[in-house]
């Protein structure tokens, strides 16, 4: 290769590595960020670093919700498709280097004498070809169009993990609601029946005292009544753990089928309730980190377009032998080679260009403030969280006080039917009260737990990188030889601060 070839190639090289970059480079949108949430409490930001619910103190909510990270789908089609969209950063990279193939050819040949330029008369028409060559081609990026699509699609990469993430975030907040939900149902379920089993023993001593001529067909009727009402109450509660287990089955990735059971809902430790400012909410929300990554992507893809008004600028070589006999394929006189560049770039397109630019910056507008309105979102789905938590524990304290109540209320009826100063109507009534105010109570009492769960889903936080730590042992285990080129999963020490990294390095 002559010096002037030489100062070309690296002229070129130069260019490509240190050249422009068409389009907008990203710039973090502003956020108008509350100041502070409407109900305070005191911090407990470590709390949400850690695997919460293990503060319920349950180790069988811990098997399950650890069954879940390993077994659910879902986290395992998020795990594949992070897989597949790190497989697309190689792709967009690869137009960074030149692209080398190679090409063999052998075929024996019958020319024509009758053509026009044909074989000469005398000479054999038959003849052998043989070829063999190495060319490379390389698209200098003088305009930054591979560096935008190789941004774009590292972004894509980013937002579907945290997509994983947000996945995660779901999983273990449903898996931890559905159980208090079962459990709330068993508790109502032992409620009904120590309640029929109550009223049955009331049908038995009125049926003897109904045969004695004690009381009227009207007083027995109504205790058989109330008996049925028990009764009919039990179905309805046996049906919905049959449903709630079937759907806990299904998070943990299993068919439909029973679910062990831990400490009732009486039994659950209450945690902490998770704090934080609200512009902390930015970093700890895998969904808002998967949205501004969306962001980047559709940024960056403006620049991809905008490039197609300049030339494409590519250098192409060839290498290689050339014979019509196998045994002289390789000598010096047979080799064949070429260099080239060329340069293409549009002049009139009837608004093909324009049209993609337009559709590339109205895709980005589009983007951003989807992005703003997830914010926004979060900020609301905080605020609804600690909001239900103070409410519901206010809610529980005053159920307890009416159950409470309605059982001196009861008490106190049945002394006076017993002394003959009230009718049983007054009893049933008490016992009727009581009963309904016990499962409101129960119903109450898992409101709680699930408002502490959903606001610890709502903040995010460091937990979400131990829960992930847990899912790649089943997709992305350390020996797993398939992991995605370029990118590091996280391990299970989240950093100081909010708890959170984005656990990627640079391809």
């Amino acid at each position: 290769m002559s010096n002037m070839a030489r100062s070309v190639a690296l002229s070129l090289v130069l260019v490509s590595l240190f050249g422009c970059t068409v389009g907008p480079d990203y710039v973090r949108p502003e956020v108008d960020s509350p100041k502070q949430w409407r109900v305070d409490y005191a911090a407990a930001t470590a709390v949400a670093n850690t695997r919460w619910w293990e503060q319920f103190d349950d180790p069988v909510l811990d098997q399950l919700i650890d069954t879940a990270l390993r077994e659910n789908k879902d986290v395992r089609i998020a795990a594949a498709r992070i897989v597949e969209f790190a497989a697309r950063v190689d792709i967009a990279r690869s137009g960074f280097y030149p692209q080398i193939g190679y090409n063999g050819q052998a075929s024996r040949n019958r020319a024509s004498r009758e053509a026009f330029g044909g074989i000469p008369a005398g000479s054999d028409r038959s003849y052998n070809d043989y070829s063999a060559t190495l060319s490379a081609g390389w698209e200098i990026d003088l305009w930054g169009r591979i560096r935008r699509a190789t941004e774009a699609s590292r972004a894509d990469l980013l937002a579907q993990d945290e997509n994983r993430r947000t996945v995660i975030l779901s999983l273990v907040s449903a898996v931890a609601n559905t159980y208090i939900t079962l459990r709330q149902f068993d508790r109502q379920l032992e409620v009904s029946q120590d309640t029929l089993a109550t009223r049955a023993e009331s049908l038995r001593l009125f049926e003897l005292k109904f045969k004695g001529g004690v009381i009227s067909d009207l007083e027995l009727a109504q205790v058989k009544v109330e008996y049925e009402q028990a009764a009919a109450a039990i179905p309805p509660i046996e049906r919905n753990i049959a449903l709630t287990e079937n759907a806990l089955s299904m998070l943990l990735g299993h068919n439909p089928g029973t679910i062990p059971r831990g400490k009732s809902i009486d039994q659950l430790i209450q945690p902490p309730v998770p704090a934080g400012v609200p512009s902390s909410l930015l970093a700890r929300r895998p969904d808002i980190r998967a949205a501004e990554q969306n962001l980047v992507a559709a940024n960056a893809r403006i620049g991809v377009a905008r490039a197609q008004y300049f030339p494409s600028i590519s250098l192409t070589g060839l290498f290689g032998y050339a014979s019509e006999q196998l045994g002289d394929l390789l000598q010096s006189s047979a080799n064949v080679w070429s260099l080239g560049g060329s340069a293409l770039g549009p002049i009139f397109t009837g608004g093909a260009i324009s049209g993609q630019v337009r559709a590339s910056e109205a895709v980005q507008r589009q983007t951003l403030l989807g992005y703003l309105q997830t914010v926004q979102s979060a900020f609301r789905e905080v605020d609804d969280a600690l909001i239900s938590v103070r409410k519901s524990h206010e809610q529980l304290a005053a159920e307890g006080r009416r159950v409470q109540a309605l059982a001196d209320y009861a008490r106190l009826a049945k002394l006076r039917y017993d002394e003959g100063y009230s009718s049983y109507i007054d009893v049933l009534d008490a016992q009727r009260s009581l009963f309904d105010a016990e499962l409101q109570y129960v119903t109450v009492q898992a409101d709680v737990y699930n408002s502490l769960v959903n606001t610890y889903k709502a903040m995010g936080g460091g937990w979400i990188i131990q829960a992930q730590a847990t899912a790649n042992e089943t997709d992305f285990p350390p020996s797993k030889q398939n992991q995605p080129a370029g990118f590091a999963f996280p391990r299970p020490t989240p950093p100081a601060g909010d708890g959170n990294s984005n656990g990627y390095t640079s391809p």
